[in-house]
């Protein structure tokens, strides 16, 4: 929207942009926006990325899975059938001799930008104190100064943004001052995110996850508070699920947050963190591809590494190797919901599955639950599973209730409405299109899907006399 306004133009002219739930481009289109994760999709369904003259991936530091596959796709492409594709990989704190010897040496630039000081201060000794208290006290502290600005709240996820929106608003000195408390995440509608984000007249305490980290300079922040937490991407061995983690972040995410507070003038950033944490911390976050489930990505990489002349996936040339092991269990697991043979080829069942793009284990729940004439809810399930944050949960019986109850999050519905959809598409399949069958309920129904997605977590209780 900031590149089509310069250009002064609406999003979808020259200028377009996708992400999971919106797509906004027009046959003019020459510039799009897109997530990494639609990048991998659209190399899916056009390996060669025929209509492509170049591919820009940012916040390469981030080091998201998908990311990972990206480049590499996009390395692959360039050294056999895309010679001309122009490649660029672009970081505030990037590695820069790495990638540069992984892209065949290709040059570099650095781009000094117009950076303000930040006064910097870390809290004198680690206090033990909930979160929301800890940032309360730190915004009234800061609401004291003439020049603070508005301020940017960095919190680990939507439930900490929930308790410290309600402390806050309940603050006297931010009534006062007429403050607005707005909070800042992924899941928030356009509008929403452009409220916290806009100008205001009035000061404004922005509640935000790391979405803010590296996003567009929010015009008046000159103060951040920043509780050194994030919800990382991992894996639960538990629940066999991809799941996010509470994590400190890396010293560069926090000079990164720092940073926000000096864009636009002189600021500060105050730390709810020890300068010794600080001191301690990993200098880089950890790559995603060392720490998450491989599954997803491995089938994926089933039908894409074909079209770059590459056997197997486990044969893929990454900018970052996994460990073998990760790449057995997923390939085993795939085996498992019946995606690939023994032999790591694709099956039927595998490309439908890919199709839904979601993990193999929620694909395979919805697709055995439309099959059964469950379709809906199926989804609803899986959307509910996508969604948990908890280690110890009763899943069906949870699950059941969320769908029940409409009890799913903003993005749990949008979840479920695009796994209904992708099933209404493949529904001319016969054996997608049955009803439920005479006598069958749907606890039981669910509960058999459920078992087809979980096979490894089937056990029979032998009794001995």
């Amino acid at each position: 929207m900031r590149v089509a306004h310069e250009l002064g133009e609406a999003p979808g002219q020259t200028v377009g942009y996708q992400f999971r739930f919106e797509k906004v481009e027009g046959p003019r289109t020459r510039l799009r926006f897109l997530t990494e994760g639609l990048l991998t999709r659209r190399l899916l369904g056009d390996p060669s990325l025929s209509r492509v003259a170049a591919v820009v991936v940012d916040e390469f530091h981030e080091r998201h899975l998908v990311g990972d596959v990206a480049l590499a796709a996009l390395r692959r492409l360039q050294k056999t059938t895309r010679p001309d594709l122009k490649l660029v990989v672009m970081s505030a704190t990037i590695d820069i001799e790495s990638v540069s010897a992984y892209l065949g040496g290709c040059p570099s630039l650095k781009v000094a930008g117009r950076v303000f000081p930040v006064e910097v201060e870390h809290v004198p000794k680690a206090v033990d104190l909930p979160l929301e208290v800890q940032v309360k006290r730190a915004a009234l502290t800061a609401l004291g100064r003439e020049d603070a600005g508005d301020l940017l709240v960095f919190l680990p996820g939507m439930g900490e943004i929930r308790r410290c929106e309600s402390a806050l608003r309940d603050a006297d000195r931010v009534s006062e001052l007429d403050a607005l408390v707005l909070p800042l995440h992924g899941d928030l509608t356009r509008d929403e995110q452009d409220r916290a984000v806009g100008p205001n007249k009035r000061q404004k305490i922005i509640l935000s996850t790391n979405v803010a980290e590296t996003s567009v300079t929010i015009p008046g922040v000159r103060t951040v508070i920043d509780s050194g937490l994030a919800r990382v991407a991992s894996f639960s061995w538990w629940s066999g699920l991809p799941a996010l983690r509470l994590r400190p972040v890396s010293r560069a995410s926090a000079v990164q947050r720092a940073g926000r507070a000096g864009r636009m003038a002189p600021g500060r950033c105050m730390r709810l963190y020890t300068q010794h944490d600080f001191s301690t911390r990993p200098p880089f976050e950890t790559p995603e591809i060392r720490r998450a489930d491989l599954a997803q990505t491995l089938l994926e990489l089933c039908f894409l590494v074909p079209g770059l002349g590459v056997g197997r996936a486990a044969d893929f040339e990454w900018f970052e190797a996994p460990g073998p092991g990760a790449i057995e269990a997923a390939e085993k697991l795939l085996y498992l919901l019946g995606a690939v043979e023994s032999d790591g080829r694709p099956t039927g069942m595998g490309r439908r599955m890919a199709d839904l793009g979601i993990p193999p284990r929620l694909a395979r729940l919805a697709i055995d639950g439309a099959r059964l004439g469950r379709g809906p809810e199926a989804a609803a399930v899986a959307a509910f599973l996508s969604e948990l944050r908890a280690e110890r949960v009763d899943f069906l019986d949870d699950a059941v209730r969320a769908w029940k109850t409409g009890g799913l999050g903003f993005a749990g519905t949008r979840l479920q409405e695009r796994i209904e959809r992708a099933l209404t598409a493949e529904r001319a399949l016969s054996d997608l299109a049955g009803a439920p069958r005479p006598g069958s309920t749907l606890d039981g129904d669910l509960a058999r899907a459920l078992l087809t997605a979980f096979p490894d977590r089937v056990a029979k209780l032998r009794r001995q006399n």
